[in-house]
């Protein structure tokens, strides 16, 4: 049955199921895609280590000061910090290169121009009420240094504070940065 099958398609013309030769359309656009893919892929790669420390394999704070420095932005600019968020990444001052992937993907960039060109698009979308929630969340356990660690002493968390909340709430976050400043001085010792 099966020879007959093939030499049927063969005389026909018409491709055969079974025959691992023919090719579809959507198979040309798969591969195709899967190509461009794998070039955008190697482009963010290729610009992590651009920005990677050699000895960790990772983009460090140094990493992170010249690709803020190449992209125009200051590295205490909150939109970094919203990359960070993008990203996922989990140490504060330092991507891996599974985060840089995540994060440039989903912003669908792989040039600094485009990251920059990406900003304003992921201010917005951190802007969303319920992303601005998450957001908010991952800024304060970002800023926690020690695994165990549940609070970040008051110089940083004003300076949080004020990145995070200060240009949508700025008479609040003065107020309440005041606040803080005073119990502490009051509280700490």
């Amino acid at each position: 049955m099966m020879r007959r099958s093939a030499y049927a398609s063969k005389k026909t013309g018409q491709p055969n199921s079974t025959n691992p030769i023919s090719c579809s359309p959507s198979d040309i656009f798969r591969t195709a895609s899967s190509k461009a893919s794998s070039k955008e892929m190697e482009r963010i790669d290729n610009l992590f280590y651009s920005f990677a420390n050699r000895s960790s394999g990772m983009i460090d704070p140094e990493g992170i000061e010249t690709l803020c420095s190449d992209m125009e932005v200051d590295h205490t600019d909150v939109r970094i910090l919203m990359l960070a968020w993008k990203m996922k990444a989990e140490k504060q001052g330092y991507f891996t290169l599974e985060e840089w992937r995540r994060g440039l993907k989903a912003l669908r960039v792989d040039t600094v121009s485009k990251l920059r060109k990406a900003l304003p698009e992921l201010e917005k979308e951190v802007r969303r009420p319920s992303n601005f929630v998450d957001f908010y969340s991952y800024s304060f356990c970002y800023c926690l240094t020690e695994e165990k660690q549940k609070s970040i002493d008051i110089e940083s968390i004003c300076q949080l504070l004020d990145l995070v909340l200060g240009s949508q709430f700025r008479a609040q976050v003065d107020y309440f940065i005041e606040y803080l400043k005073v119990s502490c001085d009051n509280y700490c010792i």
